[in-house]
């Protein structure tokens, strides 16, 4: 992962809520918010809330005294979220690093990240923190990608760009949004934070967009695929975003479009 691969800012929070919310991220938040709400948790910690798809879906079915503490290590994400989420006494809003957590030990029932563990720098060391905060017999409830090739729209944005640029092809979706699909190694890397049971079952979704197109601008505009495509050539978004939507479209078709995706879900408890 680059430092590239960490930056949510300009346009890119308002297209990743608008676009890739809807199109791969709504039904694991429903998923990972019912798992939550099963614990009836008095205190929840979510880190890496992006947008807040898991925040909307998951305050509904809080109790009206259950404290929920929404981060993000980065601001403008949180700050879109916090905008779509309305007033609600129950949620803090709060800037922090899932690595270096600002609470006390054992302050929480409930950890909970949705697609977050793939940008953490240092895995272990992030499930550490998470375990380190939660409450004895506490769960840490999180989801990841599973490899680019069991997400179909992700893979063929991937192909489409690297025929734009066949010289350095932006392999960001792969490196990190899909890079940490090793169950195994998930297992090894909770195993060394302290996590004693861990639960890790794979979910395969479809991922429906009413175009090509939406699926290539979400994806090359709402990630930070964005990043790696201006760093190459600024001048070129547009073209590669329109290459991929004609590659999306010669392999799908031109109207409504459905893809697989699939991710691991895993709830671990010290």
């Amino acid at each position: 992962m680059t430092e590239r691969d960490k930056v949510f800012s300009g346009s890119i929070p308002k297209f990743y809520d608008t676009l890739m919310v809807p199109l791969v991220f709504e039904g694991y938040a429903a998923d990972l918010a019912a798992l939550v709400a099963a614990a009836s948790p008095r205190s929840v910690l979510e880190t890496a809330a992006g947008s807040g798809a898991v925040t909307r879906a998951l305050a509904p079915r809080l109790d009206a005294t259950t404290r929920y503490v929404v981060t993000d290590l980065n601001q403008p994400m949180l700050d879109y979220a916090a905008g779509r989420q309305g007033a609600d006494s129950r949620i803090e809003w709060k800037q922090a690093d899932a690595l270096h957590l600002p609470f006390e030990e054992a302050a929480f029932d409930v950890v909970c990240c949705q697609f977050g563990a793939m940008f953490f720098p240092d895995r272990a060391a992030g499930y550490a923190e998470a375990r380190r905060v939660l409450k004895p017999r506490g769960r840490f409830v999180f989801n990841v990608w599973d490899r680019i090739e069991e997400n179909a729209f992700a893979d063929e944005v991937t192909r489409a760009l690297a025929a734009v640029f066949p010289h350095d092809p932006p392999r960001f979706l792969a490196r990190t949004p899909h890079g940490y699909h090793d169950v195994a190694l998930i297992r090894d890397d909770l195993s060394r934070a302290g996590f004693t049971t861990i639960q890790i079952e794979t979910h395969e979704k479809l991922s429906c967009a009413a175009s090509a197109h939406d699926v290539a601008i979400a994806y090359c505009e709402g990630t930070p695929l964005r990043n790696e495509i201006e760093a190459r050539d600024a001048g070129l978004l547009e073209f590669a975003t329109q290459r991929a939507a004609q590659a999306l479209a010669d392999r799908y078709g031109n109207g409504p479009v459905a893809g697989k995706i699939q991710a691991h879900v895993i709830v671990a408890m010290g």
